[in-house]
């Protein structure tokens, strides 16, 4: 829950006991909020309204920042008119277990079956149990939620697990994710049969969580791939399933982005938690503003999921708040006709039926002119907060690719292992194990690629 312990204002004195608001008279926009430690707090949140009332509270920029741990905020003069201002305190305990319960279990002999048909070249060595797990995490933009996602135990391994962390590709459909005994399921159940206890988040607006999904929004792709590995971590304990405490981190397409966001944040912020023991982001979007973005508004070339540009748009601006009316970024009859598709109920394949085969022309054409010649273009700016290549990793971590890629571009992956070089993280490699391959069929070899690595590292 959020807890709200103090209200200032610019033009009332007093604030709660170790809380203080400042501003200047020269700089009456830009404030300074502090305070003191607050008992129970898991972190904290800033938001404002423009009056007290009959505006809504929202959190303040920027937003995919929150909740925080640190005990000052500085809005830097770009808050607008806003004068009032409440400070937040995230009490749940994120990764709290809200409930369990199985929805699958194999024998090695029905996987070994299992994986034939699919083509997996995996001999299990174990049988497992699927779990469907509801936890709490935070939202998009920092405030209490629950997410699901779920949790395949090997049976009677005899040791002590690694914990995997399998983050999948882009769904719209609510229901076909890993909770809910759908989506990469059988992915998590292979890394669960050779001795991974394997947890799959749905991602926040999946499987039982409310709302849109925020796709490709690297913030909440990783609170909640981290929120569901404590949860998991509570759950082994719960059922005396021991941990040897290796983390390992994979995922492909959006997977790859949340894989990629997930081992960002963790070293940013959760190193005395979690030690990273190798990461394998595969085919994802990880220049969003560049690459990404480059092929996905051409003006003369179709695209082969076409649904993926008003996801974004959609998702983004639920978020960032860009556009009060959507209709100032899609032209008739999209404005109207796309929007109602994206309630978790329609497939890519309906979405795709209502769009032109060339996505970039569903935007008016001043948006796009403005989106190339702009650079402080706000769709812009939120795509580039969700980059993703431009850090240093310290934890082993491998890019898995194919060249043929057009989906998702194979210079996304080139961008990221040229930059991390750049910044001094020199242990990165980038490997195409299918150069041939395009984003289907180059999915199973990077899949098989990063489990050979992974097994180096196995205690």
């Amino acid at each position: 829950m959020l807890q709200t312990f103090g209200l200032a204002c610019l033009a009332i004195n007093g604030f709660p006991q170790g809380i203080s608001l400042s501003s200047s008279l020269s700089a009456p926009d830009k404030v300074v909020l502090r305070w003191e430690a607050l008992p129970a707090a898991q972190g904290y949140r800033v938001e404002y309204r423009d009056a007290l009332a009959g505006s809504p509270w929202l959190p303040c920029p920027w937003q995919d920042q929150w909740p925080v741990t640190n005990l000052a905020w500085t809005n830097d003069g770009n808050s607008g008119p806003a004068r009032f201002y409440r400070l937040m305190a995230l009490t749940s305990a994120r990764g709290a277990v809200v409930s369990s319960a199985i929805i699958g279990s194999y024998t090695a002999a029905q996987l070994g079956a299992l994986f034939a048909v699919n083509y997996i070249p995996i001999t299990p060595m174990y049988a497992v149990t699927i779990y469907a797990v509801n936890y709490q995490t935070v939202s998009a933009d920092g405030a209490p939620a629950r997410a699901s996602g779920a949790l395949v135990i090997p049976q009677n391994a005899g040791r002590s697990l690694p914990l995997m962390s399998a983050a999948h590709g882009t769904v719209v459909l609510t229901n076909q994710v890993a909770s809910r005994n759908s989506g990469d399921i059988l992915l998590g159940a292979a890394w669960a049969s050779i001795g991974y206890a394997t947890a799959l988040p749905d991602y926040l607006g999946l499987g039982s969580s409310a709302g849109l999904h925020p796709y490709v929004h690297a913030r909440s792709e990783a609170t909640a791939a981290i929120d569901l590995l404590r949860a998991s971590r509570n759950l082994c304990a719960q059922w005396n399933v021991p941990l040897n405490g290796q983390v390992f981190l994979a995922g492909y397409s959006q997977g790859g982005h949340a894989t990629m966001a997930a081992h960002r944040e963790i070293e940013r912020y959760y190193a005395g938690e979690f030690s990273i023991t190798a990461s394998a982001p595969m085919a994802g979007p990880y220049d969003l503003s560049g690459a990404t973005m480059t092929a996905l508004l051409q003006t003369n070339q179709a695209y082969i999921s076409p649904w993926y540009i008003p996801y974004l748009i959609l998702a983004y601006n639920s978020v960032y708040r860009l556009y009060p009316d959507i209709s100032q970024v899609l032209k008739a009859p999209y404005a109207t006709a796309l929007p109602p598709l994206f309630d978790g109920q329609h497939s890519g394949e309906q979405i795709d039926d209502a769009m032109p085969p060339v996505p970039s022309e569903i935007f008016h054409p001043l948006f796009l002119e403005e989106f190339r010649t702009n650079s402080a273009h706000p769709f812009k700016l939120a795509l580039q907060r969700n980059d993703l290549y431009d850090w240093r990793p310290v934890a082993p971590l491998r890019l898995f690719h194919s060249a043929g890629d057009t989906t998702v571009p194979y210079s996304n992956s080139v961008i990221a292992r040229n930059t991390f070089h750049t910044n001094g993280a020199t242990q990165v490699l980038l490997v195409d194990p299918y150069p041939a391959g395009n984003h289907s069929t180059g999915a199973l070899p990077c899949f098989i690629a990063a489990k050979n690595w992974f097994e180096t590292f196995r205690n």
